[in-house]
């Protein structure tokens, strides 16, 4: 749990300052990645980072036709939040491969977030 508390711990660091979430979207038909979950049976992941730079190391393989996105946090409490959740989404905090990710509910993680946006 606490390689699970220090990858949460550097996310919201790194996302503080930019206030940005970090995704990959298709170049071509704007869909966002989303694929099986590795920890918990029927449920999808979205992998998330913290940076543009670690996004774009994912756009290789199956998702070199993709591009890191950048997701506000003010746009992802008002729109993605209800989407995903509606989906049955989870997030993947600063994926790096199926093996190695730390899979968060979307109010898990929504409330992680809520602690370093910045009201403007």
């Amino acid at each position: 749990m606490n390689d699970n508390n220090n990858t949460l711990k550097a996310f919201l660091a790194m996302a503080k300052p930019t206030q940005m979430l970090w995704a990959l979207q298709d170049k071509v038909s704007e869909d966002w990645v989303v694929l099986d979950s590795m920890a918990y049976e029927n449920t999808e992941v979205m992998p998330l980072w913290s940076s543009a730079e670690l996004a774009q190391q994912h756009c290789i393989e199956e998702w070199a036709n993709y591009i890191p996105c950048a997701i506000s946090l003010s746009d992802w409490f008002e729109f993605w939040i209800e989407d995903l959740n509606q989906d049955g989404v989870i997030v993947g905090v600063n994926w790096q491969d199926n093996d190695e990710c730390l899979e968060m509910e979307l109010a898990d993680f929504t409330q992680a977030l809520t602690a370093i946006e910045s009201l403007k």
